[in-house]
């Protein structure tokens, strides 16, 4: 088993679905979020360097490192990543699922057969908002609290901040550092989910992801903050399997 996706690869189930985190979350974020989907589509969690089961590694900081590494490590040898598959990323997840496929393309390897987005402006536009990953511990806790899904024990506690922020930056910093050099538009769907009140990405910000695909594009408003797409993942996980369903119906055998 690949230290990328420790809960398994799904491939007893007719499509797998790869779930990439957003900062400072471990693959763990999504194995009971991913519980809701039918049990045709397999959530299989990217576990990154530098968190849970790969505390002892580095994390990146740049998004393109891992692009590269995660896309030769899914197809490393003929017993890679079973196909058909899917992309989901939230946040920073969502800059880095797209940079992979982009590389997976680059690579002439199996591309996913959907992207799933959300909580991120579209690779192609410039937030005006300041950088994340030069705050001091203190700023930190107050950004942190804006956006939501941190727990208040950890706001609260600087020296628990303290342990996570290193963890923190870098993945700001693969989220912040991105810059979109002008790479021809993925040839797959594209779904993409933005909420009302997220301060880091407005509706309009996610909509821009249609500039992404030369494929089909979907969008999806939903009412909350920052993390509303693992709040409401009913909604969300509806959606995906209908997404998918191409992937997931049984084929009729001729007569």
């Amino acid at each position: 088993m690949t230290p990328w996706l420790p809960f398994g690869t799904g491939d007893a189930a007719p499509v797998r679905l790869l779930c990439l985190p957003h900062a400072g979350a471990g693959a763990s974020a999504y194995r009971t979020w991913g519980q809701g989907l039918p049990e045709e589509i397999a959530a299989c969690p990217v576990q990154l360097p530098g968190r849970e089961s790969r505390m002892g590694e580095t994390p990146y900081d740049r998004v393109e490192d891992i692009a590269d590494d995660l896309a030769g490590a899914l197809f490393a040898d003929a017993t890679g990543l079973r196909t058909p598959y899917a992309l989901f990323g939230h946040s920073m997840g969502a800059i880095v699922a797209f940079a992979l496929a982009q590389r997976l393309r680059e690579r002439g390897l199996p591309e996913p057969v959907h992207l799933f987005v959300s909580g991120r402006q579209a690779p192609h536009l410039r937030t005006s908002l300041p950088d994340l990953r030069h705050l001091g511990i203190t700023e930190l806790a107050a950004e942190l609290a804006t956006l939501g899904g941190t727990p208040r024990q950890v706001l609260d506690n600087p020296d628990l901040l303290g342990m996570i922020a290193p963890l923190l930056r870098a993945d700001f910093a693969v989220n912040e550092t991105y810059r979109h050099t002008g790479e021809a538009a993925l040839d797959i769907p594209v779904t993409a989910f933005a909420a009302a009140a997220d301060p880091r990405a407005s509706v309009h910000q996610v909509d821009g992801w249609r500039e992404a695909t030369a494929g089909a594009f979907h969008l999806h408003r939903l009412p909350g903050d920052h993390f509303a797409v693992l709040r409401q993942a009913a909604f969300v996980h509806r959606t995906v399997a209908a997404a998918l369903h191409p992937w997931t119906a049984p084929v009729s055998p001729r007569p």
